[in-house]
């Protein structure tokens, strides 16, 4: 056997089992990144779900009444509201009476009545946040009449 028949007989990696292995690797890249995407997907669409909108607001002497509406497609429960007369000093309110007062408003266009007691000047701008536990908070101003 000459020397140059020991070098043909050395062989690489096959052709099939090279190509074996490149489909194998890109497989596992792909699951992986299907993973990663659900996991972040999975979290966004339960923020999506809670959609709060503003009906209208109600002055009556001593109080402010928000109407809120949820257009999407999970229940809100309200955890907490908030009013200021500029959008950077708003304060949490503690003298609160939600209607339900389960404070959840329903999927699919279900309202919720928030009467809270506060004292308002006329023609003073108001800033408000309604904070859902889960999504948005639905934040608006509104010039008190």
């Amino acid at each position: 056997m000459s020397h140059k028949d020991v070098l043909k007989s050395k062989k690489a990696i096959s052709p099939i089992l090279a190509t074996l292995l490149l489909i194998v690797i890109a497989v596992a890249a792909i699951v992986v990144t299907y993973a990663w995407v659900m996991t972040y997907l999975g979290a966004q669409t339960g923020q999506a779900g809670v959609l709060l909108s503003r009906d209208a607001v109600s002055w009556p002497t001593g109080a402010i009444i928000l109407y809120v509406r949820n257009t999407g497609t999970s229940d809100a429960s309200i955890d907490a509201v908030y009013i200021g007369t500029t959008a950077t000093n708003l304060e949490k309110q503690t003298s609160v009476i939600y209607e339900p007062t389960s404070k959840v408003v329903a999927a699919n266009g279900g309202l919720i009545n928030i009467t809270i007691t506060y004292t308002w000047v006329s023609t003073t701008t108001y800033y408000f946040r309604v904070a859902p536990k889960v999504g948005a908070p639905l934040e608006f101003n509104i010039k008190a009449p």
